[in-house]
């Protein structure tokens, strides 16, 4: 693997890189699609987003790394209750959302209810740029984090609403605990855990 495709920690200069990657990498998944479904500005839409969630959230309460063409974002189980957004940062996701703003407070809402009770690192994101998809840069970031809780003991979850990616995290040790729909005719998604190492 190339040095630019190991992970390293994200710091707040790589927004504008780590935006537009997710961005690109979300353009096509299922619950991005439902949030942002104007496909002629969900590129832009999304790279705001992320760069919100990063910048404004994770990189503060989180675990952020990144490849060149990859990013992660992981919340240690000691972070959970730190890691939501505050006040401000829900008024920028509202102007973001739009009249997706009620759907998308929904779908947190029943995500919530369905998380798991115990302590565990989440997998709050994970995406590749297609172009790089395949090229072992998510795995990478994927099998940091993973290290991460396993060194701290802890079990690991994620939800995911595109069913091609569950294989992918089946093959790293995930099981789905659960499979749930979002309100107002939202997409499934699937919770999967991950028991430490």
């Amino acid at each position: 693997m190339a040095t630019t495709d190991m992970p390293r920690t994200a710091v707040i200069e790589d927004a504008p890189a780590i935006s537009h990657t997710l961005a690109r990498a979300f353009d096509d998944d299922p619950m991005m699609c439902w949030f942002f479904p104007e496909e002629a500005s969900r590129e832009a839409t999304l790279g705001r987003y992320f760069s919100t969630l990063f910048t404004r959230q994770y990189l503060l309460n989180g675990v952020c790394e990144r490849t060149d063409a990859a990013a992660a974002f992981w919340v240690p189980a000691d972070a959970q209750e730190k890691a939501v957004p505050d006040a401000e940062t829900i008024q920028e996701l509202i102007g973001i959302l739009g009249d997706r703003a009620g759907l998308f407070k929904e779908a947190v809402e029943t995500a919530a209810a369905h998380a798991p009770q115990e302590p565990h690192w989440s997998l709050a994101l994970i995406g590749a740029d297609p172009v790089a998809q395949g090229t072992g840069q998510g795995a990478a970031l994927l099998r940091s984090g993973l290290a991460k809780a396993d060194a701290a003991g802890q079990a690991t979850y994620l939800e995911s609403s595109k069913a091609a990616n569950l294989p992918v995290y089946e093959h790293f040790g995930f099981t789905v605990r659960e499979e749930f729909a979002l309100p107002g005719g939202g997409p499934v998604l699937w919770g999967m855990w991950r028991d430490p190492r």
